[in-house]
């Protein structure tokens, strides 16, 4: 059997820390591709103001995930605080005999999700108000500002991803149920003006960015 060396990272016992401590940091070792992904999502973060800590013993139990792994934590429910835990798993559905495709997913720990969402057990899922589909390379990092900002109006934002053809969007879109999906390109980030269709009607119409919030709420 072959063993993963990472695997080391995830080792418990307090004798090795000390042993751990000196090992190499993969953060030393990225490729350049993976190097240029992960300080992409770094900033993603910070556009939408998630904060976030480095940890560069951060690993999965499973050998297949790729490049990013994540954990989500609560700060009150003490030294076992972890929520979810999850990653990228990119080559997943090719080895399994699929095709090629983007993967990423997680799993939650359901006692500590239902103790940190006692707060807010009265919140009432809402359909998305608007899906924001980003349209072309260094799109997604303005796509999640402009979620951002919406957001902080109380309006449910939805992200497509900027590989995504337009068709494609607008289809997700539709299975989610918003009511407008709000394009984002090079153009409308020049002009500070966004295509906003409504999906109901079909109308599309471009708003300036200072009067997105007023007329996804109904009032514009």
């Amino acid at each position: 059997a072959v063993n993963n060396p990472l695997r080391v990272f995830d080792c418990k016992v307090p004798a090795d820390q000390p042993i751990i401590d000196k090992l190499p940091r993969i953060s030393q070792f990225l490729d350049e591709g993976c190097r240029k992904h992960f300080t992409e999502v770094q900033e993603i973060l910070k556009v939408i103001g998630i904060p976030f800590t480095l940890n560069d013993r951060l690993v999965r139990g499973l050998d297949y995930y790729t490049r990013t792994a994540f954990e989500f934590t609560h700060g009150a429910l003490g030294a076992q605080n972890a929520i979810l835990g999850g990653g990228r798993y990119d080559g997943l559905s090719e080895s399994l005999g699929g095709p090629q495709a983007p993967g990423i997913g997680f799993a939650i720990g359901e006692d500590r999700l239902v103790m940190s969402l006692k707060e807010s057990a009265d919140a009432v899922a809402r359909k998305p108000d608007v899906y924001i589909a980003p349209l072309g390379e260094g799109m997604n990092r303005e796509a999640a500002r402009l979620a951002h900002e919406l957001r902080r109006h109380d309006l449910v934002a939805e992200l497509g991803d900027e590989s995504f053809r337009p068709k494609k969007s607008l289809e997700t879109a539709s299975k989610m149920g918003a009511r407008y999906a709000l394009i984002i390109g090079e153009n409308e980030v020049k002009a500070n003006a966004f295509a906003l269709k409504n999906l109901e009607t079909g109308e599309q119409v471009s708003v300036p960015r200072s009067e997105l919030a007023r007329k996804i709420q109904g009032n514009g």
